[in-house]
């Protein structure tokens, strides 16, 4: 079994022979880790940190991730992504994450060439290699490294050496963008990206840490820890919580008996669905 330090120094080897870098920047686990491994082990003037700011992207997101940069002392550039105007990606079918990241990818590599970056780097962990990430493909199409993937770096681990270098994120919930929350074949647009942005924040402000307000159109559908499932359906929270969801536009509020689960809305892919965009 190799060692978690054996894994850290192959990281560190992966980011010399790449020289200076871009990194894909979205204030999460995976990204702020690498953003610390890359300042650490090139220097911050060889690191540059480029969060794609779009509709969904959440704003205590994005305010996070400038905060982890500035702990880290990287140098931050913001690139606005427009990807809700590409019908591929609007239609929101299989290969969602694919447009998404094919458009903030496409971006970067013209950021790293036009500054003077040898390339282009990712969070993507190796427990990634194993999951249904359409975006990974997108990062072989651009040529885009995944320096966390090639050191063999699971979840767990990353976290851990969070914790040993004191980062905030070392154990944030996940917090994958606002998209992933829009059931496949609806549309997304910025308008429902902002229903569930603001349903968030308000489950938030109740106290919830890790949860999701699934968008199935005129249904918002909360998954939240089975150990939290009491707390947002005994009075008075439940009440606030149907109020506040239909404010913004829902019809109906239901919560999801089977609680939270990161990439619930994969459940509805067919194995064939998933093979085809990976």
């Amino acid at each position: 079994m190799v060692k978690l330090e054996d894994k850290y120094e192959s990281l560190q080897q992966i980011l010399r022979d790449l020289g200076k870098v871009v990194v894909a920047y979205s204030g999460g686990v995976d990204s702020t880790y690498l953003l610390k491994a890359a300042v650490d082990t090139l220097g911050a003037h060889n690191v540059l940190a480029c969060i794609g700011v779009s509709a969904s992207l959440a704003r205590s997101q994005y305010d996070q991730a400038i905060k982890g940069a500035e702990i880290i002392g990287a140098e931050v550039m913001e690139t606005q992504v427009d990807e809700v105007a590409d019908s591929s990606y609007a239609a929101n079918k299989a290969d969602r994450c694919f447009h998404c990241k094919s458009h903030l990818y496409g971006i970067l590599v013209k950021i790293a060439k036009d500054k003077g970056y040898d390339g282009v780097v990712c969070g993507s962990n190796f427990d990634d290699k194993d999951d249904f990430r359409p975006g990974n493909r997108a990062a072989k199409v651009f040529g885009v490294h995944c320096p966390l993937m090639d050191a063999k770096l699971s979840k767990p681990e990353i976290r851990q050496l969070s914790k040993q270098v004191d980062l905030p994120t070392a154990e944030m919930p996940a917090s994958p963008c606002l998209a992933s929350r829009v059931i496949y074949g609806l549309e997304v647009t910025e308008q429902r990206l902002g229903q569930i942005e603001d349903a968030e924040d308000f489950l938030r402000s109740l106290g919830l840490v890790e949860f999701r307000v699934r968008h199935h159109d005129i249904v918002a559908r909360i998954e939240v820890n089975p150990q939290d499932i009491e707390k947002v359906t005994a009075e008075p929270i439940r009440s606030q919580i149907v109020e506040k969801l239909k404010s913004l536009g829902f019809k109906f509020v239901t919560v999801d008996l089977q609680g939270f689960r990161s990439g619930a809305l994969n459940e509805s892919l067919s194995e064939e669905e998933k093979q085809k965009n990976i």
